[in-house]
């Protein structure tokens, strides 16, 4: 008896087992169907939405299509229409890579308290979106539109509707700035920089950007001009602190009388033959207690420190302000002449120089060269020589500061250098000795600098190297 009993239990749970594999099996069949099928299971064109909303993550917002988006909360915000349409792009052919349907228990795939609902109008009618649980087996989220079944979405609509408010917001733009022909300081700094081809004032053919300066048009470095442009063309304006500041609200961002205002006249890429030129206008201050706090320790003979607690910018005239870096507030102020103008004693191209006389130790030393197959031959006194140390100890001459102080010791050393230059013959480079770390360098008869003593007797050694071997 008890053997036929146990037989009978046995029996029962081999009758459940099998059962269930069917089951399974059945499910992973069904499932693996669906799931190639790639179903199309909404399709809503954009451009026929009439509002959006959602909610996620506690926070709320909602959005209405009159010419152009707006904000329900707030009607001054400015939505970017092409961001509300990125959001919208999904729904465009939005597919399902897995469905269950007749669902009974939406608790099961998290959509009985969904992690973000999502509605969506258009004339003819509305939609409700719920997303539930991420499923780390599919690496997909379960989705439902309200007509019975669950989804496994092939993609995540979560991944674009995590955003914040100021993500949709109709950011000012940088142009590329591609070709700049004028860039002008206001402010701190007052001058002007112009752009010119080909001018009688380059002393090397990458000189482009100009200075008017002392009655000259001063050369300044194109890479360094380059850069500062850069600083300004990669800025993320994102981080918006306003978004309509009147003109009373701007004093407390310290824009009623910006630190710094930069334009930049350019020409911008396009079909056209002649484009017109455009201009780009950066406004850029530190806030109003900070500028306070700085003048009052300038007053009382303080540098008042390094310490800035908030630094702004604003694009034009456009009433959104934007939070920046205190090191890129630093990195933008850094726009006096002198930030911009060329660090090298000599600059020009070396290709062009077939002469250079030397006065050194009481003697003079001329070096001249030919052209050979392209290439420049040096020779001293009759003999070929080898001249790349005395160039690369010329041109390693870099100012460590800016000076226009005269000459008050001995000269060092002075160079003559002729150059097939129409516009510059000949480049006169006298170095003067201050101390014991630096001399003063003037140029053409003009005290340009201070560099470092180490690198002018570098120089000397490399004449002494030619002249005396």
């Amino acid at each position: 008896m008890n053997r036929s009993k146990r037989l009978c239990a046995l029996l029962g749970v081999l009758v459940a087992v099998c059962g269930a594999t069917l089951i399974l099996l059945h499910t992973e069949e069904r499932r693996e169907k669906i799931k190639n099928s790639g179903e199309v299971i909404l399709e809503i064109p954009g451009d026929a939405v009439t509002a959006l909303s959602w909610e996620y993550g506690g926070t709320a917002l909602a959005f209405h299509r009159e010419e152009a988006w707006v904000y329900d909360r707030d009607g001054a915000f400015p939505v970017s229409g092409e961001k509300i349409g990125e959001l919208l792009e999904q729904f465009r052919s939005f597919r399902a890579a897995f469905v269950i349907e007749d669902v009974e228990d939406y608790g099961q795939y998290g959509l009985d308290n969904p992690i973000c609902t999502i509605d969506i109008s258009t004339e003819e009618r509305s939609y409700r979106i719920l997303l539930g649980d991420y499923s780390q087996m599919d690496s997909q989220r379960y989705v439902s539109i309200g007509d019975g079944n669950a989804y496994l979405a092939q993609s995540d609509p979560l991944d674009c509707f995590d955003v914040g408010l100021n993500q949709l917001m109709e950011n000012d733009r940088i142009p590329g700035l591609e070709h700049v022909t004028e860039l002008r300081f206001a402010g701190d700094e007052n001058y002007s920089v112009v752009y010119e081809e080909d001018s009688p004032n380059a002393r090397s053919s990458a000189d482009v950007y100009f200075v008017r300066q002392n009655g000259k048009n001063l050369p300044l470095d194109t890479s360094r001009v380059d850069s500062y442009l850069w600083l300004i063309r990669s800025m993320s304006l994102n981080n918006c602190v306003s978004y309509s500041a009147a003109e009373e609200e701007l004093s407390s961002y310290g824009l009623d009388n910006p630190d710094l205002s930069v334009s930049v006249t350019y020409i911008p890429e396009s079909g056209e033959e002649e484009p017109e030129e455009n201009t780009f206008t950066l406004h850029i201050s530190r806030d109003a207690e900070t500028k306070k706090a700085m003048a009052e320790a300038e007053k009382k003979g303080d540098d008042g420190g390094d310490e800035i607690s908030a630094a702004y910018v604003r694009v034009d005239g456009s009433r959104i302000i934007y939070e920046i870096s205190a090191d890129r507030y630093r990195q933008l102020m850094a726009a006096a002449c002198d930030d911009l103008r060329h660090t090298s004693v000599f600059w020009a191209d070396f290709a062009d120089v077939y002469q250079i006389d030397i006065s050194l130790d009481g003697s003079l030393y001329t070096f001249i060269s030919k052209e050979d197959g392209g290439e420049r031959i040096w020779s001293y006194q009759g003999e070929e020589l080898e001249i790349g140390d005395l160039r690369s100890a010329l041109e390693s001459l870099t100012a460590e500061t800016f000076s226009s102080e005269l000459p008050a010791q001995k000269r060092e050393i002075g160079l003559t250098l002729f150059l097939d230059n129409e516009h510059f013959p000949e480049i006169r480079v006298e170095l003067y000795r201050c101390d014991g770390r630096h001399c003063l360098a003037v140029v053409d008869g003009e005290s340009v600098s201070l560099v470092a003593r180490s690198g002018v007797v570098d120089l000397m050694e490399a004449v002494r190297a030619v002249v005396l071997h």
